[in-house]
């Protein structure tokens, strides 16, 4: 196997950013499977205003029509705030440890990465996909990415450990533009996927008495 890929976030609302990146990074990558994990509490951003099950339903509309795209309810299963190190060491004794596991970070993400909670053993679980803007990486990412490597010595594998700079497609879309633009009365038409703009509507997502 190839590897898999995660993508962890609020998806509040998961829009094509986050999937042209994915699929960007699968490509790039030959992933054999992309997984997309909702956190139930963000431990780094704000707390999302569409709930658990309609933050779920909109990144399974929005991928359904990907062969081996999958959505896992893990982190919003077992509550609390969202650790990627749990969700990691759930993924990885569930497939085993000759699988290679991606998880993929934006540059910004990658640049804090030493903050993250048990951000080393991160790297005995996973590799490192971070995806940039094509072109010139930024500084910050590829000091993080010598720092990391640097310490990491004989550790890195093909399961976990390894850490790349992947250039992804940039759409400059944001979950709160999108959020604005919907509570501003506009429909977020070639921002998201067209059944994730149908289902906002239809639960009246992000309006301005919400």
């Amino acid at each position: 196997m190839a590897g898999i890929g995660v993508l962890g976030g609020t998806f509040d609302p998961i829009h094509l950013g986050h999937l042209r990146s994915a699929w960007d990074v699968a490509d790039a990558l030959s992933l054999d499977a992309m997984q997309f994990v909702p956190s139930y509490l963000p431990v780094h951003r704000d707390t999302p205003q569409a709930s658990v099950d309609q933050r779920l339903a909109m990144v399974r509309l929005a991928i359904a029509d990907m062969p081996n795209w999958s959505v896992s309810e893990c982190e919003i299963r077992r509550g609390g705030p969202s650790y990627t190190v749990d969700t990691l060491t759930l993924l990885r004794n569930q497939v085993g440890l000759d699988v290679p596991i991606w998880l993929l970070l934006g540059s910004d993400a990658f640049e804090g990465f030493v903050r993250w909670h048990r951000w080393q053993e991160i790297l005995t679980l996973a590799n490192l996909a971070v995806m940039v803007r094509a072109g010139v990486p930024p500084v910050g990412c590829i000091e993080t990415q010598r720092l990391l490597l640097d310490g990491q010595g004989e550790l890195a594998s093909d399961c976990a450990g390894q850490i790349k700079l992947v250039p992804v497609t940039v759409l400059g879309i944001s979950a709160t533009q999108i959020r604005e633009a919907v509570r501003e009365g506009h429909a977020p038409h070639f921002l998201v996927m067209p059944a994730v703009s149908d289902y906002i509507r239809q639960q009246g997502l992000y309006q301005k008495d919400k």
